[in-house]
């Protein structure tokens, strides 16, 4: 059955909001980006920078959609970050083109404004718009700036990026910073400032949730084990583990059950500088001190906690009975 009649049917059955994703595709983010297809009514895809320029990363998206027969419409965004220089690429981990180097591409990258998509969404389908950032957070701190309204116009955004040290896991780029919040910090707390309706969902609960290589050769997906072959290979170079975390697409998996996962309403701010930055970070205790640096700042949902088992065989059996 193709997968558009799929995610209708989802939509459908169990009343899902539009969608819109915005990514820096990767390995990890054409996981979501499938997982979605199947379970959401995923009606556009925005692309930035991060794990791929954004000229690639629009490439990637065009060519996914292409392989699996789907007519979501691709954006191109910001290809820097707001005020800073872009860190570089890491080709070492999603290859070169960002997906494990494995895929055939259209030549064409150009595609309408990403940001202007954003708002007009947001603006068309008020108050019932999900956004799931699997990027940094450019185009979404873009995006508030031109419309101050966007608060009220989402519905959700469920953000994958932070780590909070719990659980063991700290940052990926530095001991503090993990990848999509190190990208663009400033970008990180314009957003994390906000009064939208924000899920995070960290390193903390993403590490915890690995895919081994035997799962993914099971699955019917001649695609998604291709392009992590070098994903995994990465990763058992790295600590010789044999799976690999697809952090990205619990951003998808909570929006399909979200009491899998554990969440903490609290304030969040992000370090901009010395050896912290990028950081993100909450209280850490009740004391009433008399330099609070969250004062005054919104709330939001913190995931720090993941049923594993649910999420693992959710995933995999959605992705296998395609």
């Amino acid at each position: 059955m193709p997968c558009e009649v799929l995610a209708a049917r989802a939509a459908e059955e169990l009343q899902m909001s539009p969608l819109i994703i915005d990514t820096d595709i990767g390995v990890d983010d054409a996981v979501a980006l499938r997982y979605a297809l199947l379970t959401q009514d995923l009606i556009g895809i925005t692309c930035t920078y991060g794990n791929v320029a954004v000229e690639q990363a629009v490439k990637n998206a065009k060519a996914l959609c292409r392989h699996y027969g789907v007519s979501q419409p691709v954006f191109k965004g910001a290809s820097r970050p707001l005020s800073r220089r872009p860190l570089p690429l890491e080709s070492h981990i999603h290859g070169h083109d960002g997906l494990g180097d494995y895929v055939t591409f259209p030549e064409n990258s150009t595609a309408p404004d990403a940001v202007h998509y954003l708002i007009e969404s947001a603006w068309h389908y008020r108050g019932e718009l999900t956004l799931c950032t699997i990027g940094p957070l450019t185009n979404l701190a873009l995006a508030l700036n031109l419309c101050p309204e966007l608060p009220s116009l989402l519905k959700e955004v469920i953000i994958m990026g932070g780590a909070f040290g719990s659980n063991g896991y700290g940052g990926n780029m530095t001991h503090f910073a993990e990848f999509n919040i190190l990208n663009d910090p400033e970008a990180a707390e314009l957003v994390l400032a906000s009064t939208l309706n924000l899920v995070l969902i960290p390193l903390d609960v993403t590490m915890q949730v690995q895919i081994s290589g035997e799962e993914i050769a099971r699955l019917k997906d001649e695609f998604l084990r291709g392009i992590t072959a070098f994903y995994l290979d990465f990763y058992l170079k790295r600590g010789g583990s044999a799976g690999m975390a697809v952090h990205d697409a619990l951003t998808v998996s909570y929006l399909n059950n979200p009491g899998w996962y554990q969440t903490v309403t609290t304030p969040l701010t992000v370090s901009l500088g010395g050896p912290t930055d990028g950081q993100t970070l909450r209280p850490l205790g009740r004391l009433n001190v008399p330099h609070d640096v969250f004062a005054g700042r919104p709330e939001h949902k913190l995931c720090l906690g993941v049923q594993v088992a649910e999420v693992k065989e959710h995933l995999l059996k959605t992705l296998r009975l395609q």
